[in-house]
Formats: structure tokens, sequence, C-alpha cells
């Protein structure tokens, strides 16, 4: 763990924020459990994901600017979704007069499990779970952040959430046949192609029924949202919590 205790600008994404408040409050605690000094600015915004995902990145501008004014200042900006973070670090537009602080900005804003593994330099966790936990790999933190390997490279295989989720003393890690598949949420693409989306869902949560999963995690409310809404309409027994929820109570 990094010795100074940082300050944390915790950014919560609109739907954490309007549907899964819990998930915003858990990543607080969990923070402030590991030592850093947490701030939620009151004034953030959307970061603009929904509309650049869309095609108006122009219309978004007013947005980044927004995020950048409010989170300048901070050592690190934290995230419970890989989602949001990659929009912010990748694909906001630049904004003419603050080049600066939009480049540093970009360099420490962090996922939530990326920020303990990476910053905090936290390898284990000690806490309880006794659950059965699947977890589910969200296409723009595990690909683009790449808070895992992906299983069409030949590489190494390693897993941000995975590590921190294993050790909890009672936590069994729930094998996979397919472990990087899309859930088919993609944001807007769950609206234009409905019925391709839930197809999608349907085929995660197969995957995970049948491998006996208690408990669906992963590390973006969007995607979880968009299984469990699948799964509390078809009558299946599964659980959703979001990983900082389970870590925060592991370590209660």
């Amino acid at each position: 763990m990094i010795s100074n205790s940082p300050k944390i600008g915790l950014f919560i994404p609109c739907y954490v924020d309007q549907f899964y408040p819990q998930v915003g409050v858990a990543s607080l605690q969990l923070l402030e459990k590991l030592g850093c000094e947490v701030s939620y600015p009151l004034g953030q915004t959307c970061c603009g994901q929904p509309l650049a995902n869309s095609g108006y990145e122009r219309d978004t501008h007013g947005a980044t600017r927004h995020f950048i004014e409010l989170f300048k200042d901070f050592d690190y900006v934290v995230a419970p979704s890989g989602s949001c973070v990659l929009h912010v670090k990748e694909h906001s537009p630049a904004i003419a007069g603050l080049e600066k602080e939009q480049a540093e900005l970009h360099h420490k804003v962090y996922e939530l499990t990326e920020f303990i593994t990476d910053v905090l330099k936290i390898d284990k966790l000690e806490g309880k779970f006794p659950h059965r936990v699947g977890f589910h790999s969200s296409c723009h933190g595990h690909r683009g952040l790449r808070l895992a390997c992906a299983s069409e490279l030949n590489q190494t295989p390693f897993n941000k959430a995975r590590k921190l989720l294993e050790n909890l003393e009672g936590l069994e890690w729930v094998e996979l046949s397919r472990t990087d598949e899309c859930c088919g949420f993609g944001g807007t693409f769950a609206v234009t192609e409905e019925a391709i989306s839930v197809r999608m869902g349907k085929d995660r949560l197969e995957d995970h029924l049948a491998h006996q999963t208690e408990i669906l995690t992963g590390g973006d409310m969007s995607c979880i949202m968009h299984l469990q809404g699948i799964a509390t309409r078809n009558k299946q027994p599964l659980k959703f919590l979001h990983i900082a929820e389970i870590l925060n109570q592991a370590i209660a």
C-alpha cells in the first residue's frame, strides 16, 4: 500500500447514482478502509459516454470540460466502472485550454479494482465471503483497460478482480466455460438491438447457472443490471452484487 493517504475523488456513474447508490456507498467505505482520503464531489454529472457511444461526441464537450474542472485537483480519481473510466481516459474529446489538466487526469483516473491492485499495491485482502461467486468481465474494462487477459490472446493469464476475490475465506471462484464473452448490454445497443442483446444476456446467464453460480458479480453495474433484469424476468435463482459490495462486506 502507498505510504501517504492519497486524496481520492470518487467518480460515480449516472446509473449507479440513480439505481444502485449502495454501490457508490460500498466503494467509498472500501477505499476508506484501505486508508484513502475520499471525497465525493457533489457537482459531478454524466461523463458523456452515452452520447459519445451513440455518435454525438461533439455534444459532450460541456460534460468533459466540467469533469476535468471538477476532478483535476485530486491525486487520483476512482470509479466503480471500467466503462466510464475508459471513456474518460481514451474517448472523451480534447478540450481547448485544458490540455495539460486533461492529459494529467487521463493518467490518474482508475477503475476500482485496478486502483487497489496497481496503485495501492494490494495483492490480498483479508476477509470472509462464503459463497460461490461467478464473475462477469465487462468488455470496456476487460479489453479496454486490460483488467484481465483476453481469451483470444496468447498471454499469461491474469485477472485483477480475481486476485482480490479468490483469497477471501470461504469464497469459491466459479470457472465459466466462456470467461470473457459480452453480455449484450453495450449501452444503447441494448435499446437498438434488443433481441440480440437479450439473447447474448441469456447465454451468459446459462453459463453461470450451468456452473452453479450463487452470486454473479462484476465491475460494471450496467452489465449487471442487464443480466439481473433478464434473470428476474425468467425467475432464475441468481443473486447480483457489484464487486465493491462483496469486498466491502468481506472486510467489514
